[in-house]
């Protein structure tokens, strides 16, 4: 992403010190819901290897300083990737947003979860909460959006915990369940 698409990619800073990031690609999407990308993986796709006319911005993440928290930043970066699209002559910007909360509610499902809202009408997550303060809001949840498979043995490692036989996981961290066959873990994680 750094070398063929280094002008979606931003930082901000305060002299030496790195204080927030954000990766973005441009996609091809033609605005309706079934062109939408599918998540992080299809994004990924598409940005990288599709020769379709790019249309919009999708961010992929936007990183934050653990001692920068709670300073807005995140929202500046947003708008620093919304600005950059339009700078870049793209449509606007979308996200496959990875719910910061999500992570302790593994088993329900995310069609549901992007539902959830607090007395006062925001969003009950947080960071579906910023996007949709800086303007956005959800078109579509993504059950799929990035798969990983990977041995037993490395999400023994990654996650501490152990898996000693076949069968349906909560892990710390995972979106959803881990799904363990034949000494292969699975995660499907929803955005």
């Amino acid at each position: 992403m750094y070398e063929e698409f280094p002008a979606f990619q931003l930082a901000l800073v305060d002299g030496d010190d790195l204080l927030a990031e954000a990766h973005a690609l441009p996609v091809q999407w033609d605005g309706t819901l079934e062109d939408l990308p599918a998540g992080w993986d299809a994004v990924v796709e598409r940005g990288m290897t599709s020769d379709r006319e790019p249309t919009v911005l999708c961010a992929l993440a936007i990183s934050v300083s653990p001692e920068r928290q709670g300073g807005r930043l995140s929202s500046r970066m947003i708008r620093a990737l919304t600005e950059t699209a339009r700078a870049a002559g793209l449509s606007s910007l979308i996200a496959p947003v990875r719910p910061t909360y999500k992570q302790h509610y593994p088993l329900i499902p995310i069609e549901r979860y992007v539902e959830w809202r607090r007395e006062d009408g925001t969003h009950f997550d947080p960071w579906i909460r910023i996007h949709e303060r800086v303007g956005g809001g959800i078109l579509a949840p993504a059950p799929e959006s990035s798969l990983i498979s990977a041995p037993v043995a490395d999400w023994e490692e990654w996650t501490g915990m152990r898996f000693p036989e076949d069968g349906e996981y909560v892990f710390p961290g995972g979106l959803a369940t881990l799904v363990v066959r034949d000494g292969v873990g699975t995660h499907v994680e929803p955005n």
